[in-house]
C-alpha cells in the first residue's frame, strides 16, 4: 500500500489532551475484538501498513497517528511525550467506545503500551511490544540532538527528509522497501513538520517509563521484537520477559528496528497466531 492510498483512508475525530483538543488521524477497518496498533518515532500509522490491514479479517484495526505524528495535529503547542500519548489512546477509545483492547506498541509506541496496560489492567487483554522503549533503554543520541531547538535553526523540510532518509536506510534490515520509506517521510516535508519532529524529540523523557513497574501488568504478552536491532536490543525484551507475568518472546532474525518492515510476512503470521491464543 502507498502511504497516499493510506492517508486517503483515514478517519479523524478530536481527543482531549491535557485540556487541549487535537486532532487525531486513525485507520481503523473491521469487526470483532479491537486490536490498537501505536506507532513510535519518527514514524506514523503507516509503520503498520503491511500487518495491521489483513487483520481486518477477523479484529476490527485501529492504528491512530500519535498526535504530532502522520495526519494528527502537529501545530506547536502541547505535550508529545508518551505519557500525552498514553491519554490521547485513552480519549480515542472513549471517543470510539472500547472498553477492552489487545495493544500493539512499536517504539515510543511499545512505551505508550506499558503504561497503559499498567495504568488500565481492565482495558488491556493481550499486550504486543515490539522493539520498545522500556526502563532507561531510550532515548537515543540522535532523537536526543533533533530535540534540542539549536537543532533545527536553519533546518528546512529538505534537510529533515535527508536527515530522516538516512536513518531509515540505514536501519532497515535487507534492501530498501522504496515504498517504506517514502511512506515514513511523508508527513515530514513542511516547516511546521521540522518543528513538530523536533518537539517531539524533546518529548522523550526516560522518567515515563522507569516510573512503570512491569511486574504489575498483567495482561497476556507477546515480546515480539526483531533481533538485530541497535536501538532496544533485544536484551531488553528479555529482561520485560523476566518481569512480567505472562510472558511470551519471540525474536525475528533479519530484522533491525522497523521489524514489521523488514521481515512482514512473519510479523503478521505470529501475531495472528498470538491473537488466536497460541
Amino acid at each position: 500500500m502507498e502511504y497516499e492510498t493510506w492517508s486517503d483512508g483515514q478517519e479523524k475525530t478530536t481527543v482531549t489532551v491535557d485540556d487541549h483538543e487535537l486532532e487525531v488521524a486513525y485507520y481503523d477497518d473491521g469487526d470483532g475484538d479491537p486490536v490498537v496498533f501505536c506507532h513510535g518515532i519518527p514514524t506514523s500509522s503507516f509503520l503498520f501498513r503491511e500487518v495491521a490491514p489483513p487483520l481486518s479479517d477477523e479484529y476490527r484495526v485501529i492504528a491512530p497517528d500519535m498526535v504530532g505524528y502522520g495526519n494528527s495535529a502537529m501545530h506547536d503547542g502541547f505535550d508529545r511525550s508518551i505519557r500525552a500519548q498514553e491519554a490521547m489512546i485513552d480519549g480515542l477509545l472513549e471517543e470510539l467506545g472500547l472498553e477492552t483492547i489487545t495493544f500493539v506498541g512499536h517504539d515510543l509506541g511499545g512505551g505508550v503500551g506499558l503504561r497503559y496496560a499498567a495504568h488500565n489492567p481492565d482495558a488491556v487483554e493481550t499486550l504486543v511490544l515490539s522493539n520498545g522503549v522500556c526502563y532507561d533503554s531510550w532515548p537515543i543520541q540522535t532523537i536526543v540532538d533533533l530535540g534540542l531547538p539549536s537543532t533545527i535553526d536553519g533546518m528546512s523540510p529538505d534537510d529533515l527528509q535527508e536527515m530522516l532518509e538516512g536513518l531509515f536506510r540505514d536501519t532497515l534490515a535487507g534492501e530498501p522497501d522504496e515504498a517504506f520509506v517514502e511512506g515514513m517521510l511523508a508527513p515530514w516535508d513542511s516547516e511546521e513538520a521540522v518543528v513538530s519532529v523536533s518537539r517531539n524529540a524533546i518529548g522523550t523523557n526516560t522518567s515515563h517509563t522507569t516510573e512503570i513497574d512491569p511486574s504489575e501488568i498483567t495482561a497476556r504478552t507477546l515480546l515480539l521484537w526483531g533481533a538485530d536491532d541497535e536501538f532496544q536490543p533485544i536484551s531488553y525484551a528479555e529482561r520485560l520477559d523476566e518481569d512480567i507475568a505472562d510472558t511470551e518472546l519471540v525474536g525475528l532474525d533479519d530484522a533491525n528496528h522497523w521489524v514489521m518492515a523488514d521481515r512482514p510476512d512473519a510479523y503478521g503470521d505470529r501475531l495472528r497466531e498470538f491473537l488466536a491464543g497460541g
